[in-house]
């Protein structure tokens, strides 16, 4: 089974050699695949860096327009480009713990079709926020549940895998979401395919180096974006 693990960048240059360090202690054999927006702080040469002492290491540098959704499509096509059976993703800030790299491949063996890790499953958790920063989580969740219908608890999970046959499905060159809005067209699209879904459960933690790139803009833009995903489907468009 070869994995693709693809992480968008920007501005993760306090983080990223250390990521790799960890995805190579916890996922040895796996491909690593970064996907880098142009970033001013030099994040795209540490990444080239990374990759001259280390074959297994790829680096996609973007030209504008920036954007998450925009990167995350350049990554899932190139990983199946590369001829991943299975595709990981995962943000480089340490929000998402590559210790669980072993969990996703274990539920992938066992059958699933797409998994997630998750805040909203048993023993997963979401800490070092305040009480408003974890409810405006749990109403923006309990949105796109009730907007889209989709079978999970944690509908914001970028830390997630695929089969490849899953990741096709959704046809991602066919993607539209700019922003981080990708993440729950992704989950839609697959869900509509009937991709059998299994939630991890996460510890989320607040980045500790470098700055949050989704800010109240984005925010609004991306719940926006459920209710355009719904009304295309509803039409009979994709998602």
């Amino acid at each position: 089974m070869k994995t693709v693990i693809f992480v968008p960048t920007y501005n993760e240059a306090p983080n990223l050699e250390r990521l790799v360090g960890e995805i190579r202690r916890f996922s040895p054999s796996s491909e690593i695949l970064i996907v880098d927006d142009e970033s001013p702080d030099g994040t795209g040469e540490i990444a080239d860096r990374l990759a001259s002492r280390d074959a297994s290491v790829h680096v996609i540098h973007r030209s504008p327009p920036r954007g998450r959704g925009l990167a995350g499509r350049d990554g899932y096509l190139a990983a199946l480009d590369r001829g991943a059976d299975v595709v990981l993703e995962m943000d480089a800030d340490f929000s998402h713990d590559p210790e669980l790299l072993p969990r996703f491949w274990e539920e992938i063996e066992r059958g699933a079709d797409m998994v997630l890790g998750s805040r909203f499953v048993r023993e997963g958790s979401d800490v070092d926020r305040g009480i408003v920063r974890r409810t405006i989580t749990i109403l923006a969740n309990t949105y796109i549940r009730w907007v889209l219908g989709v079978p999970v608890g944690d509908c914001n999970s970028g830390y997630r895998c695929f089969r490849r046959e899953t990741l096709e499905a959704i046809s991602p060159a066919t993607l539209t979401s700019e922003g981080p809005s990708i993440v729950q067209e992704v989950l839609f699209r697959a869900h509509r395919q009937g991709a059998k879904m299994v939630e991890i459960p996460l510890t989320f933690v607040d980045r500790r180096e470098g700055d949050s790139k989704l800010g109240f803009g984005l925010l609004l833009e991306g719940y926006f974006m459920i209710l355009r995903l719904k009304l295309r489907a509803l039409r009979g468009g994709k998602s």
